[in-house]
């Protein structure tokens, strides 16, 4: 597997001249610390990147605020990709690709974990559009600590397994860590984004790997979007967010403490 020090050596190779070194953001705290290191320790590679993030459009505020602050340290912009381009659809307020994948592709049936379709379609989709048959190299934020399945016994995960785009993971040849991680993004005036104080882990508002307490903070919040993941949940009879439990009845919970963030659980794309 490719280096981040081999990716730097192909800057001065004729052969890779047409090569794209892409970073992937998602908006959580791995990936902006990803791209304060680029910044910061391979500034060769930085000044040739493209920094993309997938925008679900159904994103927190909080997260788009964020994507500004660190635009504004890298002093370059963070292209938004979305997945309306895969239905030639131009963007338009109020037109998000979840509903029209939602209903024109899988006739309603919801995602969960059990069937990751919004990964598949609204992250990995249009980044592997914008790709195209380029050659890329892809800059992903997996940390030298993380343990989720399949990060030690198999291959770590990567925005795509298509040929033509190659992972290659900063943080795993530098031996970084969730200490280092915190390290970067406060050393260099950008922070964590400000959603950690009621909730664990970067992706949308209905993400269905929320916990119960973090459901009741979405609610206090963001009121307006927790009605809307309540309108997707009865979208289809009997399907919870939260398995075992509707919005409703969580909402009439007692408030529960915030979970700890858990890098064995969840999405190894979203929640970067």
């Amino acid at each position: 597997m490719p280096t981040t020090q081999d990716a730097v050596d192909s800057l001065t190779n004729p052969e890779f001249d047409d090569w794209l070194h892409i970073v992937n953001i998602s908006g959580g705290k791995d990936s902006a610390a990803l791209a304060v290191l680029m910044r910061t320790k391979y500034p060769e590679i930085h000044a040739r990147a493209e920094y993309v993030f997938c925008d679900t459009q159904c994103e927190l505020e909080e997260t788009y605020e964020y994507l500004e602050t660190l635009e504004d340290y890298l002093g370059k912009p963070i292209q938004k990709l979305n997945a309306l381009s895969l239905f030639n659809i131009r963007p338009k307020p109020g037109r998000e690709p979840f509903d029209i994948i939602l209903k024109e592709k899988y006739s309603g049936f919801l995602p969960s974990p059990r069937s990751r379709w919004c990964t598949r379609d609204l992250k990995i989709a249009p980044f592997e559009e914008f790709v195209g048959q380029r050659q890329a190299f892809s800059y992903i934020g997996i940390r030298a600590d993380e343990k989720r399945d399949g990060y030690v016994a198999k291959k770590p995960p990567s925005l795509s397994n298509k040929q033509n785009i190659v992972p290659i993971y900063p943080f795993k040849d530098n031996n970084y860590g969730i200490t280092d991680i915190k390290g970067l993004l406060d050393d260099n005036g950008v922070g964590l984004p400000s959603y950690y104080e009621w909730r664990s882990r970067s992706g949308c508002y209905f993400c269905f790997y929320q916990q119960i307490g973090e459901w009741q903070r979405l609610k206090k919040n963001h009121p307006d979007l927790f009605e809307k993941a309540k309108e997707y949940e009865a979208l289809s009879d009997g399907f919870t967010w939260c398995e075992g439990r509707t919005l409703d009845e969580i909402a009439a919970l007692p408030e529960q403490p915030l979970p700890v963030a858990d890098d064995t659980q969840g999405c190894a794309i979203c929640h970067l």
